[in-house]
């Protein structure tokens, strides 16, 4: 299995941002999914990044992420994972992807990839010198019956041979690439014979026309009679003249049979049959098994207990006011668990019996808890202490303090939040929801007020690292202030 990792932090560009039409398409895209479910577009988003800027940089992803509120590593998975998305800068004017899959294989795809590696590059994912080209193999590309293929973007290119493969490459090099039409190369239509059909080329009525007319069914139409008055001409249409003749005695409807309604008077759905009982018995618990609950206990208590030295729970013993053997290991077990109050750690000079020097691991005084009775143990509720700079309120043991000011509808005009790098649609939403529609409201919080807004989206240090206090003042400055705020 091919390892796929981001390009290399030289080659990645500092930012992204889709471009206005780009960006109403994937707002668009994202409102098709319903509420709580618009992390489903994160493969379109991808793709159309990928349309726009020729492959999948890490700003894009991280781009992706911010506005659908995913994790950064989620959307990695899926960008890692679909080899239709490139990682790495491919050709300007042809990216070429061979089939090397077992039907393109046997018909030659080695001689199609020898040519890429003389006309473009020794080795796949690497460009030519001028950049315009680069080539990779891939998996099956679903047109086996035209092997060998390949494919340049979005297109396909079929039936090839090495030296139809090289002029193809040197148009897409000069930059003619559209004059190359897709599909097949060598003049058949799609999938078709190249030399047209050799069977089938007529209808039924060319097909009988030139058969020996030796008997009267073919002239008719009709097929010879078969059962009583066999031999005589009758109006069976042609569609039934195939089936067997059904008047027999054996297949008389009207006889008696096992199981059957007397005189043939009641509907088949009502009729009793054996297999019936069959399925309805198959059904019962314990069908086809002997023991278990249906039979009742096993009564091998007392030979278990003998050869192992203790009793089983199935056993008077076990019951006993004095216990039996099992007891007293569940006892002795129960002893060595950890308990609340642990001994210290260099407390090994006590005596047996005598009091403990202990720690306190209850979590009564403030203690750490033992692992069995925390109420949460998984880190879902980091918030905005993870990553969190020292002396921040970021990192105080409270979440910080709900802003002051939040507003019951908007102060005229809202402000487009998502200008602020981190706020997506998603999490605009959550704002405007909160109270949040303007940048002034963001540029006047503390921190313990953004601390407090980043535990509510569970952003996990996200709103303190982005600094979305410094943004908001930095984008406030670019435009009209509100009246009266400073």
């Amino acid at each position: 299995m091919s390892v796929r990792r981001l390009a290399e932090d030289a080659i990645q560009p500092k930012s992204f941002a889709f471009t206005d039409e780009n960006s109403a398409w994937a707002q668009a895209t994202i409102r098709k999914y319903p509420e709580g479910r618009q992390q489903s577009a994160v493969i379109p988003l991808l793709m159309r990044a990928q349309e726009q800027d020729g492959w999948v940089t890490k700003s894009a992803i991280v781009h992706v992420a911010d506005m659908l509120a995913m994790p950064l590593i989620r959307v990695l998975e899926v960008a890692t994972f679909y080899t239709q998305f490139q990682l790495k800068p491919v050709g300007t004017r042809a990216h070429v992807q061979v089939c090397g899959t077992t039907p393109c294989m046997l018909r030659g795809a080695e001689d199609l990839k020898a040519v890429c590696r003389s006309k473009i590059h020794p080795q796949p994912f690497h460009a030519n010198e001028s950049g315009t080209l680069s080539w990779e193999e891939v998996e099956c590309l679903g047109a086996c019956v035209n092997a060998p293929m390949v494919m340049v973007f979005e297109d396909a290119f079929e039936d090839l041979t090495p030296e139809r493969l090289e002029e193809i490459i040197d148009l897409f090099e000069a930059g003619r690439g559209g004059e190359v039409e897709p599909g097949p190369q060598n003049g058949r239509h799609l999938s078709a014979p190249i030399g047209g059909l050799t069977s089938l080329t007529g209808d039924y009525d060319d097909l009988i026309k030139d058969l020996p007319k030796s008997s009267s069914q073919i002239s008719s139409g009709r097929a010879p009679a078969r059962g009583k008055g066999g031999g005589q001409p009758t109006s069976t249409p042609p569609s039934k003249a195939g089936r067997p003749d059904t008047d027999a005695a054996e297949t008389d409807p009207t006889i008696a049979a096992p199981g059957k309604a007397d005189g043939d008077k009641t509907p088949p759905s009502a009729e009793k049959h054996i297999s019936d009982d069959l399925v309805a018995n198959g059904h019962r618990p314990g069908a086809g098994r002997t023991g278990g609950a249906v039979e009742g206990a096993t009564g091998e208590a007392e030979r278990d207990a003998a050869e192992a030295d203790q009793v089983s729970a199935d056993t008077p013993a076990a019951t006993a006011p004095t216990g039996g053997t099992l007891r007293q290991k569940e006892a002795a077990a129960r002893a060595a668990t950890v308990p609340d109050v642990a001994l210290a750690p260099s407390d090994t000079s006590r005596e047996p019996g005598a009091a403990d020097a202990t720690v306190d691991l209850s979590g009564e005084d403030g203690g750490a808890k033992l692992e069995g009775q925390r109420p949460a143990t998984s880190d879902t509720t980091a918030g905005p202490m993870d990553g969190a700079a020292p002396g921040t309120a970021a990192q105080a043991s409270e979440p910080g303090e709900k802003p002051a000011g939040l507003l019951s509808a908007p102060d005229g005009t809202p402000d487009d939040l998502k200008q602020i790098r981190g706020i997506g649609p998603v999490i605009e939403a959550k704002l405007n929801e909160l109270g949040v529609f303007h940048l002034w409201q963001i540029a006047k919080w503390s921190d313990a007020e953004l601390a407090w807004v980043d535990d509510y989206l569970n952003f996990r240090g996200r709103a303190v690292r982005d600094g979305w206090t410094a943004q908001a003042k930095a984008l406030q400055g670019k435009g009209p202030r509100a009246p009266g705020r400073e």
